[in-house]
């Protein structure tokens, strides 16, 4: 590891000549057969430090690019890591192919390949317009399918966070899902979605999501709008934070600021402070209180998802996160009108409940579509 602090990078080698005579030296008494720069570089950059250190040179984007490919499950994980990696090896052609050498082993082998990018920029472009077009057609799917969910009136809860803080292994305590789940970065691209009942008898719908790091790259963000939208569709967040990470205050503030990014920042949000039991090794499920006591806030909870502790008050925070952005309501629903009262104890949280000879008085608070329904029954 080489660190170089500059006002700001060097046009042609991003660091200065005598960082790379440095790193030339490094690569011989190492045997080193790759660098990787911790950051964006440049196709010019990249080519000139190829040729000074005689070595295959990826940055940061490559690397969590070939990551994502080895990550990568279904059709549309694959579709839309493919996508990313044409469009960041489009600029890095230069009229030829030889830096594609660099899929031939090691890191960075998983890319589209010489099969699906095989003469010239026309090509790759043309491979991109492709996969564009069927990543749109998974748009719409995605679009329908939250269309037929809110039909069914079930609030969604996403599950964010860093990458490899715990979302995976949270939607399986809670569902039993049976998701991937590994202590490794970016374990699960794909979303998985799953029914869980809140503690008032709420059904809800919670919906893991690919996770954040440091300096997303842009094309990542671009090929995963479709994956990413789910966000925008949810009623609450639940941001789980992996507490016991020395790095864990910088992993918050990325995700926080992804997350305005895609323009979801205001929404209500539930923050699930993960691995206490890392944190407090010795203290049992009682890791969770002290968690609470020493970082605890407003809707901020103290979790344990790989051996389950605190996901009561989990549910519990996530109940009154989707609960206080309902609107309140009083109606009389003439007896006879059973599937109404139904659809209200279903999607509603119910805080009075009388027989009266007008019919059932009901008091609750019920999400905004509803309370649109229910206006002819009010007084």
């Amino acid at each position: 590891m080489v660190v170089q602090h500059r006002r700001r990078p060097d046009a042609a080698t991003y660091i200065g000549a005598g960082k790379v005579e440095e790193l030339k030296r490094l690569r011989e008494e190492t045997s080193a057969t790759i660098a990787i720069f911790d950051d964006e570089l440049s196709p010019t950059q990249q080519r000139n430090l190829e040729k000074a250190l005689g070595i295959k040179v990826i940055d940061r984007t490559a690397l969590i690019l070939d990551i994502f490919a080895s990550r990568a499950r279904t059709r549309e994980g694959r579709l839309q890591v493919d996508l990313a990696q044409t469009e960041y090896l489009l600029p890095r052609l230069a009229g030829q192919w030889s830096h594609l050498e660099r899929l031939g082993g090691g890191i960075g082998t998983r890319g589209p390949g010489e099969t699906q990018i095989e003469t010239d920029r026309r090509l790759a472009r043309e491979r991109i317009a492709h996969l564009k077009r069927e990543l749109e057609e998974v748009r719409r799917h995605r679009q329908l399918y939250r269309e037929n969910r809110r039909k069914h009136g079930l609030p969604v809860v996403a599950i964010v966070g860093y990458t490899n803080a715990g979302k995976s292994t949270l939607l399986n305590t809670l569902t039993g899902a049976g998701v991937l789940a590994e202590d490794k970065l970016f374990a699960t691209l794909d979303p998985t979605t799953r029914q869980v009942t809140l503690p008032g008898q709420q059904v809800v719908l919670f919906s893991d999501t690919v996770g954040f790091i440091q300096k997303l790259p842009a094309t990542l963000v671009a090929a995963f709008r479709a994956t990413l939208e789910e966000l925008q569709e949810a009623d609450v967040l639940v941001h789980i934070v992996d507490i016991s990470h020395p790095n864990a205050v910088e992993h918050q503030a990325s995700v926080e600021h992804v997350l305005r990014e895609l323009g979801v920042a205001a929404k209500p949000t539930v923050l699930a402070l993960n691995k206490v039991d890392r944190l407090f090794p010795d203290a049992g499920e009682g890791a969770v209180r002290l968690a609470e006591r020493e970082y605890g806030g407003p809707n901020v909870v103290a979790i344990a998802a790989a051996p389950g502790w605190g996901m009561e008050r989990l549910l519990a925070a996530v109940q009154s996160a989707i609960v206080g952005s309902w609107q309140r309501i009083s109606v009389t629903i003439p007896y006879g009108n059973e599937a109404v009262v139904a659809r209200v104890r279903q999607r509603g949280h119910v805080d009075r409940e009388e027989y009266t000879e007008g019919g059932i008085c009901i008091e609750a608070r019920v999400p905004l579509d509803l309370a649109g329904a229910l206006a002819p029954f009010s007084p």
